[in-house]
């Protein structure tokens, strides 16, 4: 599906990104896994060329750091020439993110929705514009199911979980910025899409398990794997003529 593409991948050693990275060079793009641990980077990187020789290149990225998209845009399209996509996926936060609401300060909410909604900001703000000289380019911001939805509280209920306040506040701000960009680009031959996933694996409890999935189809919380096929179809000629929209992998989470 991917066949001689460049793509970027920010946060590209975590959880998600590391997925999305190894599913990219599987389909025979060049996947630069663009990542504020470069170690991590290294790492993913090291294993992805052990299976797919060549498709996989570290980087070392801040999204809050103009000087550093900046010069990772400049360094991957001085190596490869051209760069035809970038996926918005990293997730910046401080020691205080994941706090409850009457927990959470006023600098607490400002720092954490500055590096992220303010991160994917500047990610998207800097790859467009080098897309506009190179006469095209693709842009796929991650946001959520909770940039839409109300949070459902009563399935944190007995756990120490919640679901952040500054979470919705970024995710929903992605989506809109998603359309912003793809108006504003439009005519740029820019495409500016964002995959909205649900909720994912990651050692929660089983009590929240349980309660998460009485919502959902068949499956309840997903696997990073489970999204990659959206993704590959947003970043492939498939969706060539999609733009500005949300497309939502949650197992039925939100109906």
């Amino acid at each position: 599906m991917l066949t001689g593409k460049i793509i970027v991948v920010t946060g590209g050693a975590g959880l998600l990104g590391s997925a999305f990275a190894r599913a990219i060079a599987k389909q025979g793009s060049v996947v630069v896994i663009a990542d504020i641990d470069v170690q991590a980077a290294n790492s993913v990187a090291q294993d992805i060329t052990s299976a797919h020789a060549g498709k996989a290149q570290a980087e070392t990225l801040d999204i809050t750091d103009k000087a550093s998209v900046c010069s990772l845009i400049d360094r991957v399209n001085a190596r490869y020439g051209r760069i035809d996509a970038v996926v918005n996926n990293a997730y910046p936060r401080n020691r205080n993110y994941g706090r409850k609401l009457e927990e959470v300060t006023y600098a607490d909410f400002c720092e954490n929705t500055n590096l992220h909604l303010g991160g994917y900001f500047l990610v998207a703000q800097q790859f467009s514009l080098f897309f506009r000289k190179q006469g095209d380019g693709n842009i796929v911001n991650m946001a959520s199911i909770y940039g839409t939805l109300a949070p459902r509280f009563e399935i944190y209920a007995d756990t120490p979980m919640t679901m952040p306040v500054e979470y919705a506040a970024i995710k929903s701000g992605v989506i809109q910025l998603t359309r912003y960009f793809a108006q504003y680009f439009k005519a740029d031959q820019i495409r500016v899409n964002c995959l909205s996933p649900g909720g994912i694996l990651d050692k929660q409890p089983e009590s929240f398990l349980a309660s998460y999935k009485a919502f959902c189809s068949a499956k309840g919380m997903l696997e990073p794997a489970d999204l990659t096929g959206a993704l590959l179809f947003l970043l492939s000629d498939g969706s060539r003529y999609m733009t500005g929209q949300n497309l939502v992998v949650d197992d039925g989470f939100t109906l």
